[in-house]
């Protein structure tokens, strides 16, 4: 049984996804919560949804593509607020949105959570993503330290 829902994400969206962005177990790996709800809100190559559960919004997840024949892929970033976790419900939203990229003719998924967030790439290796590698100094935090990432990666076939 499906709980949540993804719909596309609207500019209506913005205060309850800078709401999401902002809460502090978000905003430590995300960033600035304003500009990355103005980059949400701004891209439109790329698929951004509204995670809803229960009639209301409880995350954000983007799927990205590479489309380049020899290197196709696509990506996934989410976002759940905490108030939500523990629920499965980000679980959940990877699977329906790795079912579609996957059935558009992708072979292989990546996702690149920060290499200091456990819980997510927890979550993340239960649905079958594998480490790939470290990605050093990757991004910088609201601090302005630099932070590792983790690539990893799920193929088709392997969604759990």
């Amino acid at each position: 049984m499906t709980r949540v829902t993804l719909r596309p994400l609207t500019e209506a969206d913005r205060s309850t996804v800078h709401k999401i962005l902002s809460a502090p177990e978000v905003a430590q790996w995300w960033g600035d919560p304003g500009e990355e709800t103005d980059g949400l809100l701004a891209k439109e190559e790329d698929h951004v949804y509204a995670i809803e559960y229960e009639g209301q919004t409880v995350g954000v997840i983007q799927g990205w593509e590479e489309t380049a024949r020899r290197y196709r892929h696509a990506g996934i970033d989410l976002a759940v607020h905490p108030g939500h976790y523990g629920l499965g419900l980000g679980s959940e939203a990877i699977r329906i949105l790795a079912q579609r990229l996957f059935d558009q003719g992708h072979h292989r998924i990546t996702i690149d959570p920060a290499a200091a967030n456990v819980r997510a790439i927890h979550v993340y290796e239960k649905l079958g993503f594998r480490r790939v590698g470290l990605l050093r100094d990757y991004e910088q935090g609201l601090d302005g330290t630099w932070h590792d990432g983790l690539l990893m990666d799920l193929l088709k076939g392997e969604l759990r």
